[in-house]
């Protein structure tokens, strides 16, 4: 078994997906040391109840499995946030929206929780142990199946008086004539440049019988059709992200998602964001993520403070 004075160096990092929940014990330091990993499926289709009871036996698989026998301090990422009420609101795993699932998870595993949004842990996790290391400000991206971000600033993740501090992949960019998005409104970041949407936008230029083709085949084809749907996302992306990079003005911008292994991005995206932004030069490094997809759970292991 640990020693107490090492278990105070300790944390649990639990990230709730969609598809999967992974959990891990790390101990804290320059470097994260990853003491035990585990994964589960989530499952959610058998509901909050089952979410609650297997997210709990994770976290007490994950400790025993690193040979400790108490619970280090616990953080947990997610899709969505929480109301002042302490409800769940806006995840992807429905069956979490307006429960206390906080509340539920804590009794369940007997021990306090630390909970912040899934963008955010990637943020924080790329700025303390990744690509944003030593930035003061950082602005996480997350392009994926969605369109989030997360702001870490000092060291610290902010969520902001609502709960969507960072949510830029809802920012409307075409309220008339923009995509439909799933918030109820139309013209999302999101819309454009999701890999969904990404994908979608591909398939409907080379017409109703065309195959859906990858992501990473769209990024490596060398056709009319894709050199111009990038080449109108990338400005999208410009603008979009300049915005943000206007209000914020940080340090480093972070990718991440299956979007970020896109090339064209730190070319032509780049560029596009040094066009719209409020400056003669672009000083925002516009980096790709280096910890892959361990950044959301260690991101969740650095929100305990002790």
């Amino acid at each position: 078994m640990e020693s107490l004075g090492s278990v105070e160096s300790l944390r649990i990092g639990i990230d709730l997906g969609g598809t999967k929940t992974e959990a891990v014990v790390v101990r804290l330091g320059d470097d994260p040391d990853v003491l035990s990993r585990a994964r589960i499926t989530t499952d959610r289709e058998l509901g909050y109840e089952h979410i609650v009871d297997a997210t709990s036996r994770l976290a007490h698989d994950v400790a025993r499995m690193a040979g400790l026998d108490t619970l280090p301090p616990i953080g947990v990422g997610m899709p969505g946030s929480i109301t002042r009420e302490a409800l769940v609101k806006n995840s992807n795993t429905t069956c979490l929206n307006g429960r206390p699932f906080r509340a539920d998870l804590e009794r369940a595993v007997g021990a306090p929780i630390a909970f912040a949004n899934d963008a955010n842990c990637f943020a924080l996790a790329e700025a303390t142990w990744g690509a944003a290391r030593g930035a003061r400000m950082t602005f996480g991206v997350i392009l994926g199946t969605g369109v989030g971000g997360g702001i870490v600033a000092f060291g610290r993740t902010w969520d902001g008086a609502q709960g969507i501090a960072g949510e830029w992949g809802h920012v409307v960019l075409d309220p008339e004539e923009g995509p439909p998005c799933y918030c109820g409104k139309r013209g999302c970041v999101e819309t454009f440049l999701s890999g969904p949407a990404i994908e979608a936008a591909y398939v409907a230029r080379r017409g109703p019988s065309a195959a859906v083709v990858p992501l990473e085949a769209i990024g490596r084809a060398n056709n009319p059709i894709a050199k111009a749907l990038l080449a109108e996302r990338m400005e999208i992306f410009g603008r979009a992200l300049a915005t943000v990079i206007d209000v914020l003005d940080p340090e480093v911008v972070v990718l991440g998602g299956g979007v970020s292994n896109l090339d064209v991005l730190y070319t032509e995206g780049v560029k596009a964001v040094a066009r719209w932004v409020f400056n003669d030069t672009l000083e925002t490094r516009i980096v790709k993520h280096v910890l892959g997809d361990s950044a959301g759970v260690l991101g969740a292991a650095l929100l305990p403070r002790g």
